[in-house]
């Protein structure tokens, strides 16, 4: 019987003899999810390091690269991920694992250096945090760049970046940004939030980690990017409220612990408590670029502001840009909170034909009036419900064999917007049980 790594690789009448092979690791988090398509449009083979694979199931790009389960704390599972590869990125983090993460960085990193050393690697490219190491920064910053020295540290030569605050839908920076921007008419906060940051758009984060890769002056060297501008990371949430039409303020309260904001965030955005933890502490202290070198380096990268960045994560709330994390086939029911949406996703087996589905929901739609922005009949229905108030709604349904999922996606708008939601979730749930039952069970 095939392994679960065999049956993820991709048929080998895809692959590019032409071009190298290229390992993303760390392949189900969000930097590793907008690299690998740009590495794909260029013509690169790309394999991706997985603990999970299946996760990345449901990513639109699945289909057009190798996967291989391996995790850098483990050794053995190390050289076959690594077997061909001219170049890797190391793009592994691991403050979700709360207490003790720090060490598990650390030995990961070692780990990998090792294989990649044994391997023949010839490039490394790390994507670490943005902060002055000779000052007292949090466990979670110091743990990054001890992680970029503990690679420097083997034979194969590192690319090491450095960024702080990333904007970009998605990322677990701009995403608490949006979300408690978006909640309080009266953003609360502790005296920190003055601390200047020097945010870079996720565009010229993969800007940088491509560009290293062809770019032979940036071996072995460490190198600090941001935007073009500085400012306080107080601020970031007013000119997100600009963007939006939202008029907001600032409480900035001393004394407030970082436990009690980071549960607060857990609960009210995307970011896990953990995380949240870590970032949160990571806020109290600057982090700004004091050695521009990367400017003089890497010049065919052409830097985006803060605002430009955030007009285009809005652009991309979407069901058609965001990344579908849970969509892997494990799970008939999801819940969450993902790139400036709500989300709720449910799978049923059927035994309606897909063109009995697909009548059963244009029926629906046209009953209800709402508007269609996608129809393939052979796999994807995407409506969205006009006139909604409080933030934009859409259904999505996608028709397999004897199978049918539908996806709510709702971007709230401003305190209404998660008032309405929260408030009248058991009527949401209700409503969208019955909904798919009834285009799946057809009688």
């Amino acid at each position: 019987m095939d392994s679960p790594a065999d049956l993820l690789r991709v048929p080998a009448c895809w692959r590019i003899p032409m071009h190298d092979l290229i390992l993303v690791t760390g392949a189900t988090g969000y930097i590793a999810s907008r690299l690998i398509p740009r590495l794909l449009d260029s013509g690169y083979r790309v394999r991706c390091l997985a603990r999970d694979p299946l996760r990345l199931k449901g990513r639109s790009w699945f289909r057009h690269v190798e996967v291989v389960r391996a995790d850098v704390t483990t050794p053995s599972t190390l050289a076959h991920a690594l077997d061909g590869v001219h170049s890797a990125y190391y793009l592994i983090h691991n403050m979700s694992q709360g207490h003790g993460y720090t060490k598990l960085e650390l030995d990961g990193a070692r780990t990998f250096a090792s294989a990649a050393e044994e391997a023949g690697i010839e490039h490394i490219i790390y994507l670490g945090g943005l902060a002055d190491p000779e000052q007292h920064i949090a466990p979670h910053m110091r743990s990054r760049i001890e992680t970029g020295r503990v690679l420097r540290q083997g034979r194969v030569p590192v690319t090491e970046f450095r960024a702080g605050v990333i904007a970009g839908s998605g990322s677990i920076s701009f995403e608490m940004i949006r979300f408690m921007t978006e909640l309080f008419p009266v953003v609360p906060g502790p005296l920190w939030m003055k601390n200047k940051s020097q945010p870079i758009a996720i565009q010229n984060i993969i800007d940088y980690l491509f560009a290293a890769l062809t770019n032979p002056n940036g071996r072995d060297g460490v190198f600090e990017i941001g935007g073009p501008e500085v400012t306080t990371y107080g601020d970031l949430m007013i000119r997100y409220a600009r963007a939006r039409g939202h008029k907001r303020s600032l409480l900035l309260l001393p004394g407030i612990p970082v436990s009690f904001m980071a549960f607060g965030v857990g609960l009210m955005t995307p970011v896990p408590y953990p995380i949240a933890y870590a970032l949160i502490g990571g806020l109290s202290s600057d982090s700004v670029v004091k050695h521009p070198d990367a400017l003089k380096v890497f010049p065919e990268v052409e830097l985006i502001d803060f605002d430009s960045a955030t007009e285009d994560a809005l652009n991309r709330t979407h069901p058609e840009h965001i990344e579908r994390v849970w969509d892997d086939g494990d799970e008939e029911t999801n819940s969450l909170k993902h790139e400036g949406c709500f989300i709720e996703h449910r799978e049923m087996e059927t035994d309606v034909h897909a063109g009995e589905l697909y009548g059963a929901i244009m029926r629906i739609i046209e009953k209800r009036g709402w508007q269609v922005e996608t129809n393939d009949a052979n796999s994807k229905i995407l409506v969205c419900e006009p006139g909604q108030r409080f933030g934009e709604e859409w259904i999505e349904w996608r028709l397999g064999e004897r199978r049918i999922s539908q996806t709510i996606f709702f971007s709230p708008r401003g305190l209404p917007g998660f008032l309405y939601w929260h408030f009248l979730y058991p009527f949401h749930w209700l409503k969208f049980r019955g909904l798919i039952r009834g285009i799946a069970v057809q009688k």
